[in-house]
């Protein structure tokens, strides 16, 4: 099952796929009254912002039966305003969700160096959205290591003065390979001091927009969800993505040897997302 994209509404399609049959699901809804996409039963132009969110979470309801027991679910989201309010919107939809039954796990940030310029005068201009990990149990999958990052050269070069076993970069994280140094030093006990060559994941993340020829200005990079997928989904897993776009979320999978079930209810971008992935597919 997968490399599919489906033309319909999120909620009426995952409907007719099977229980538990992807592995993880990263996605990006509508946001909030930013945008008119011209199709009948679109979501993200709703009169209040509470019916927003219910449909949100009526879509998330149905990712999570067709979720495996260990799948995740990465959500990108920005905030929204009306009426010179901030509305709180991606922070609303993650504890809707979490009193829906899902794990708020992590909150990552999403910081855009080239964020769009905008016309307000009274406040700072928005430069970062938020991605939501969420899991429907309390153990997942998450592939700590496929997304370490490499220790600094100048925390090693710091931790070459370590004189303790005891310090917390002294040794490897549980799980992560320890390296030792090319010239070890003793510590003050006569044992040698090895250092971890890797960190975790931050839940802050610096990544540029891009745009997609034909698709809406919101499409995010496949550098920003590269991370998503490598954690949540094992090799040859499906990523389950219900609002496809002009599928960013399946040339990610491809590349990352995964595959892909797209749903979009705009028939343009269904169309659109084909053509691309296509592309992708001759390439690899």
């Amino acid at each position: 099952m997968g490399n599919q994209i489906i033309c319909g509404g999120a909620t009426q399609t995952l409907r007719t796929l099977p229980d538990e049959s992807v592995s993880c699901c990263v996605t990006s809804p509508p946001y909030y009254g930013l945008r008119d996409y011209g199709v009948k039963g679109q979501i993200g132009l709703e009169q209040t912002l509470d019916r927003y969110i219910t449909r949100l979470t009526e879509v998330f309801r149905e990712v999570g039966r067709v979720l495996a027991r260990d799948g995740t679910l990465w959500i990108v989201i920005a905030d929204s305003y009306a009426e010179k309010q901030l509305l709180g919107v991606p922070w609303r939809l993650a504890f809707a969700l979490r009193d829906d039954g899902w794990y708020l796990r992590s909150a990552i940030i999403w910081h855009k160096p080239n964020a769009l310029p905008e016309s307000c005068r009274d406040r700072p201009t928005r430069s970062y959205e938020h991605i939501f990990l969420l899991s429907k149990s309390p153990q997942y999958y998450y592939d700590r290591q496929a997304v370490a990052k490499p220790v600094a050269a100048g925390t090693h070069a710091r931790m070459k003065r370590a004189v303790s076993n005891d310090h917390k970069y002294a040794a490897a994280v549980p799980g992560q390979r320890a390296q030792t140094l090319s010239k070890p030093r003793p510590s003050r006990a006569g044992r040698e001091v090895k250092l971890a060559d890797t960190r975790n994941l931050r839940d802050l993340w610096t990544c540029s927009a891009k745009s997609y020829r034909g698709a809406h200005f919101a499409a995010y990079p496949v550098e920003l969800i590269t991370p998503c997928v490598l954690a949540g989904c094992p090799p040859g897993g499906v990523v389950l993505d219900p609002f496809f776009g002009s599928g960013t979320t399946g040339e990610a999978a491809l590349k990352l040897g995964r595959r892909y079930i797209g749903i979009d209810l705009n028939p343009g971008y269904c169309r659109l997302a084909e053509e691309r992935l296509k592309g992708v597919i001759s390439g690899i």
